[in-house]
């Protein structure tokens, strides 16, 4: 008898993806409709819509759901939401379609004889406009277009599309970036449950797992039954550790320090969006479509240059009641090595002062690995320094 999990987001498991015959035909069909072109954040956002990881979302936001979203975090039906998922688009693509007509959603792909790959076929609900400032002030606490999130919102289009999606292929980055990681919820829902796990924690991250994390990981591990580390591969800043070199140091760091029966690595195919607070419950409400009861939230999760508080990202769940998120979050504070505590510790634990704590912040770290310096091994275990230090000597000869 397989072990009950956690219920998804709204209920139920979303699926979008087509089968079959009846793919084939509408996958025919999709060939004369007219086309919209994805940008890398919605080719991340369909895949994740089609799979269920965005449940209870059936496809991009009509304007009711888009307008509560930004202003109170929900959804239209009162469902907690922080993130807004939308298909923007210029005006004049937007001219060129009609709402109750169907569209074929592309992306670019050179090895297709017409150079794309047609994904999926989206009922357009609606096509309406928007105030980018405002969705700025609301989901990023700024307007600032130095912040990455805020920037890539100004440059895309200036009308949004909603409606229902149907997946008829997977993007091409599904085929060729870590297959053997990139799990749908159905999968991982499966595989907990064949394992007899019933609580499991769930870690995001867009950086290598040093020393901290793996305090934190095993701290909480001694409450639940399994561990779920998945990183998020999607879009990042182009300054942050390329997704293949961190996922070569969680092979590295699991293989020789964790129980092999109680963790699980896969891959999440998300677009960062640096969105602090609000995207720490977006993190951990999707992470409960994947199956899991719990959600590590850290320091300033999602942040990015000082837009969020330190534990804003904590503060913005008693938004919300234990009932609503559904998944449990278990909030740290920042974690470091103590030359006198001789161990992992963080600010809760440890009594002693800054000069007894080896700290680096993220500008050193990557400039200690530019210059192929290993890493202090009380800040990170020596195979991740050695994988970090190549992987920057890689992307560093890269044009």
């Amino acid at each position: 008898m397989e072990t009950p999990l956690i219920s998804p987001h709204g209920g139920t498991l979303v699926s979008r993806v087509l089968h079959g015959e009846v793919r084939d035909a509408v996958l025919e069909r999709a060939h004369s409709m007219p086309k919209v072109w994805l940008a890398k954040t919605n080719i991340s956002d369909l895949e994740l819509i089609a799979t269920g990881a965005f449940s209870p979302l059936r496809g991009f936001m009509t304007s009711d759901d888009y307008q509560r979203v930004v202003n109170d975090m929900h959804l239209d039906n009162g469902l907690p939401w922080t993130i807004p998922i939308t298909l923007p688009v210029t005006q004049e693509v937007a001219d060129g379609l009609k709402e109750g007509t169907d569209i074929a959603l592309v992306e670019p792909d050179p090895d297709e004889p017409d150079g794309y790959r047609i994904l999926a076929v989206m009922e357009l609900e609606e096509k309406y406009t928007y105030s980018k400032e405002i969705e700025a002030e609301k989901v990023y606490r700024t307007t600032d277009d130095a912040h990455p999130g805020v920037a890539r919102l100004y440059r895309q289009g200036d009308v949004l599309l909603g409606g229902d999606v149907f997946m008829l292929r997977m993007p091409k980055a599904a085929e060729t970036e870590f297959p053997d990681l990139r799990y749908t919820p159905a999968q991982t829902r499966r595989m907990f449950a064949r394992r007899g796990w019933r609580r499991i924690v769930a870690f995001q991250t867009r950086n290598p797992i040093h020393r901290a994390h793996e305090y934190i990981q095993k701290t909480a591990l001694e409450i639940v039954d399994g561990l779920f580390i998945h990183p998020l591969v999607g879009e990042t800043k182009p300054d942050d550790i390329p997704a293949d070199v961190r996922v070569e140091s969680y092979r590295a760091l699991l293989r020789d320090y964790y129980p092999a029966d109680r963790v699980l690595l896969g891959v999440f195919p998300a677009a960062m969006r640096y969105a602090g607070p609000r995207e720490a419950v977006f993190h951990a409400l999707v992470r409960k479509n994947y199956g899991c009861s719990h959600f590590i939230v850290g320091r300033d999760h999602a942040g990015v240059k000082g837009y969020y508080g330190t534990f804003d990202a904590h503060y913005i769940f008693d938004e919300f009641t234990e009932e609503e998120i559904g998944i449990t979050p278990l909030f740290f504070d920042h974690a470091f090595y103590c030359r006198k505590c001789g161990s992992i510790v963080s600010a809760k634990t440890c009594p002693h002062g800054p000069e007894d704590h080896i700290k680096l912040s993220g500008t050193q770290v990557r400039e200690m690995l530019a210059r192929g310096e290993m890493l202090p091994e009380e800040f990170t275990r020596p195979e991740v320094s050695r994988i970090l230090i190549e992987g920057m000597r890689r992307k560093a000869k890269v044009p």
